[in-house]
């Protein structure tokens, strides 16, 4: 389903970005900081977002408890915070290292900010519709006219997952906010969360700047536990993620 948001850029000079370090690991990723401006009725201000959608490297350790130790482990803790087994391989035979982390719910990813958070001190979450956009655009009001110049989709793909940053960056020094993975954001008030942008099986006219879609049961499909999973999708293997940091 594609929506579309009314525009309106007001943009200021950026902060410094910065790398974010996984405290007790040599993970690390860097973060983006926006300029600050309004999009969509929305003030968006004092904010940073991943330069790629969340990788493999990064969400590992907090899916497969990689920051505890044996005994932790053992004893469970943090359980009810952490994923369950996945169904399948999650990175279906992708790729791994370098390779943005997918399949997850969307209670999977908010649970995983609030893990960041705590491991960081800083308050990581998903962005909003709005900040999505904002960051996707990077002040343009038109769509790429090279599209394959920015994101894996449908024409090159070749219906798999690729590794993070290996096409253009936008003006920001983004990578992938269009294609490769369709990416979470936060559900706004009375209304349901979604992901953003089209991904790697998504047809040219679907990656855009506005193109979102709501949970469809179909990225459950496989899934035969019942309830079903609710940190993984078995079908939903073009579903990622990407941060934002409030400063």
């Amino acid at each position: 389903m594609v929506t579309s948001l009314a525009i309106a850029l007001i943009i200021s000079q950026p902060r410094e970005s910065f790398v974010q370090k996984i405290p007790g690991t040599v993970v690390e990723f860097k973060m983006v900081a926006l300029p600050d401006g309004e999009f969509a009725g929305q003030q968006i201000k004092n904010l940073w977002i991943g330069e790629t959608e969340v990788t493999w490297d990064v969400f590992d350790i907090y899916a497969f408890r990689l920051d505890l130790t044996p005994e932790e482990n053992a004893r469970d803790v943090d359980a009810e915070n952490r994923p369950s087994r996945p169904y399948g391989a999650p990175d279906r035979g992708f790729g791994h290292k370098g390779y943005a982390a997918l399949s997850m719910s969307i209670h999977s990813a908010t649970k995983f900010c609030e893990w960041l958070s705590k491991k960081t001190g800083k308050d990581y979450r998903l962005p909003t519709d709005a900040e999505w956009e904002y960051a996707a655009r990077a002040g343009a009001t038109s769509e790429p006219s090279q599209l394959g110049d920015y994101a894996w989709f449908w024409d090159d793909s070749n219906s798999v997952a690729h590794p993070v940053a290996t096409k253009k960056p936008n003006a920001w020094g983004l990578y992938d906010m269009l294609g490769n993975t369709s990416e979470w954001v936060s559900a706004p008030k009375g209304g349901e969360a979604a992901v953003r942008g089209g991904n790697f099986y998504s047809k040219a006219k679907d990656v855009k700047f506005t193109t979102r879609q709501t949970y469809d049961p179909v990225w459950q499909l496989q899934d035969a536990q019942q309830p079903k999973s609710d940190w993984w999708y078995s079908d939903g293997e073009m579903i990622g993620m990407r941060v934002v940091c409030e400063g």
